[in-house]
């Protein structure tokens, strides 16, 4: 019998096309980007250009729509889109996003004009296989949460509490955060609904503390085992700006976080910024988060270790997820993601994933096979 050649899926992580001529910025992973059946990415900011700025966080600034056609030049099929700064242009914001998106043939998922549409799947067929994508905003603002007749996105609510360790008032508390129940069972429905749809299912989360390496808050352990308990078979998670650990639990990998692959803008920066909000928020997460950007990556201002970069992928069958792992990727100078083989970058950036992974306390272990590496423990949907 002819063995059949699995259906490889690609994920990154954050993608925020600020800078002009955005299809540059992925050359150095085109050609990767191209060998997959079917490649996601989560869209950070709203493209539109007639917007109106929301002020209840610090508001990304608008990119231009036409910028989202380099995605579908670089091979991406699908955009998540629940994520916090996507409702920071309003309801046009939202709307113009969408629209461009799908005017490149790029499926969309996690955001629309009420919360029904933000909670609708993305479905799509490779090589006889349906696989269906789901897409949730865990960190907020609330404003940016679509409601039953609010343009937004699907949103997990996540609650947090602080337990003060001993008697001093104002002492260092131990922080516990969790998925509030209602939230955690919507989503959890909305799984069960699909599962029957689709011969592969995928949720991504946008969550995790910022900027932060290897650290991996309480809930997001508990909502991605359980959206595997209701039914999916891969999650992947954004939003920190640095990459997370990866495991799996019932044989079902779980990418903590993608961190950045093309995130090029300058709204973060110190030098010329304009806007008083991003300015003050600029020099506040250098002290929360104890970095400097570094001055030769003027459209790249993140924590030092979101150098390190990935391409995860799975190759699927009707039976599920039967291997995944992640290809080692190193952001350059300019912003653009460049594709490691297994040379001494490539095992550095491996090495890093590792290290991230068991800091965490995960049970990850990450093998080579040619210019990739494998998660050991990922097997197929029994």
């Amino acid at each position: 019998m002819t063995p059949v050649t699995p259906t490889t899926i690609f994920f990154v992580g954050d993608l925020i096309l600020d800078e002009p001529n955005p299809d540059s910025f992925f050359d150095l992973a085109r050609a990767t980007l191209q060998s997959a059946d079917l490649v996601i990415g989560h869209v950070e900011v709203p493209h539109t250009m007639r917007g109106v700025e929301q002020s209840s966080d610090v508001p990304a600034p608008p990119a231009n729509p036409e910028h989202l056609a380099a995605l579908a030049r670089a091979n991406f099929h699908v955009a998540t889109l629940a994520g916090n700064h996507m409702f920071d242009q309003g309801t046009a914001g939202v709307a113009d996003t969408i629209a461009a998106l799908r005017a490149e043939n790029i499926v969309t998922v996690g955001a629309g004009m009420n919360l029904n549409e933000a909670r609708q799947p993305a479905i799509i067929e490779r090589n006889g296989l349906r696989i269906g994508v789901l897409s949730y905003n865990c960190v907020g603002p609330r404003d940016s949460w679509a409601k039953h007749n609010k343009a937004g996105v699907a949103y997990l609510h996540v609650l947090t509490h602080y337990e003060l360790n001993y008697a001093t008032p104002g002492g260092p508390p131990t922080i516990y955060t969790f998925a509030e129940p209602d939230s955690l069972e919507a989503m959890q429905a909305d799984v069960e609904s699909l599962r029957s749809q689709v011969d592969v299912l995928t949720v991504a989360f946008h969550k995790g503390v910022a900027h932060t390496p290897a650290l991996i808050a309480m809930y997001e352990r508990q909502v991605a085992k359980a959206a595997i308990d209701a039914g999916a078979d891969i999650v992947v998670g954004h939003h920190a700006h640095i990459l997370r650990g990866i495991e799996t639990y019932k044989g079902k990998p779980i990418f903590h976080g993608l961190g950045n692959f093309v995130t090029v803008t300058r709204a973060l920066n110190i030098e010329n910024n304009a806007s008083p909000e991003r300015l003050a928020w600029a020099k506040r997460r250098r002290e929360l988060f104890g970095f400097e950007p570094d001055p030769d990556y003027p459209t790249y201002p993140f924590h030092s270790e979101a150098k390190n970069a990935v391409i995860a992928f799975c190759e699927v069958s009707p039976t599920g997820v039967t291997r995944a792992g992640f290809i080692p990727c190193w952001i350059t100078p300019s912003g653009q993601p460049e594709v490691l083989t297994r040379n001494d970058r490539g095992e550095a950036v491996a090495a890093y994933v590792a290290q991230i992974t068991a800091k965490a306390g995960l049970k990850g272990t990450f093998e080579w096979e040619g210019e990739r590496v494998f998660i050991k423990a990922a097997k197929a949907r029994s």
